[in-house]
């Protein structure tokens, strides 16, 4: 199992990246939010850029914005090993693969609770990673949603079944306990968990062990 951090609900980011980057966690999870696709809006990229000199882990680019091309060449920069846009965009989904691709970047699509897993079906053999989210999308610390969860085991199988390389990636309220839910995950994003622990690198085992 791998563990992405994400550093969303931090007070002090610079720090939080810096405690990160002495664990084994495998990537930096980074909310991108335009305030449009959700209401929310994270550090603008400009700021990002500086941010993010604190930490030497590979980067989980989420972005949760209506339009996603500006900030796939604004990521596509960093050292950066997924970017991930969701499935619910108007924009031409194919289009926005191949230029996450063209960067030498991993694809990822993210399905919000309240989006039919089957929407990400079509593209699963051009992408390498689906995003299940377990809370909506655009706030830390929100509780753990058994009903999104269930997708995890859906997607597996679809996977197995058609001899895909593609990975599942979940992300919201993620902990020592809600992750039994999503056993078949090959990566979990967690925040609050982390953040708010005394050890990031207990919490982080704990994480990671089945």
């Amino acid at each position: 199992m791998k563990i992405s951090a994400s550093f969303l609900g931090s007070d002090y980011i610079a720090g939080s990246l810096m405690k990160l980057n002495v664990t084994d966690v495998d990537y930096i999870h980074v909310d991108v939010m335009d305030g449009k696709f959700v209401r929310q809006k994270s550090l603008p990229f400009k700021e990002m850029k500086k941010i993010y000199k604190y930490t030497s882990k590979r980067l989980d680019v989420h972005l949760m914005v209506a339009h996603p091309a500006k900030e796939i060449r604004n990521y596509a920069l960093l050292n950066t090993e997924y970017i991930t846009f969701p499935v619910e965009v108007k924009d031409d989904i194919l289009k926005l693969i191949d230029l996450v691709h063209s960067y030498g970047i991993k694809c990822g699509l993210a399905v919000s609770p309240d989006t039919d897993l089957a929407q990400v079906f079509p593209f699963l053999e051009k992408i390498d990673l689906v995003l299940i989210l377990t809370v909506q999308p655009g706030m830390s610390g929100q509780s753990f949603l058994s009903e999104a969860a269930q997708k995890v085991s859906i997607l597996k199988h679809k996977i197995e079944l058609d001899h895909l390389d593609v990975k599942i990636m979940v992300d919201g309220g993620i902990n020592a306990e809600t992750k039994k839910q999503v056993k078949d995950a090959d990566i979990l994003a967690s925040g609050s968990y982390i953040l708010n622990s005394d050890n990031y690198q207990d919490a982080i085992t704990k994480l990671r062990s089945i």
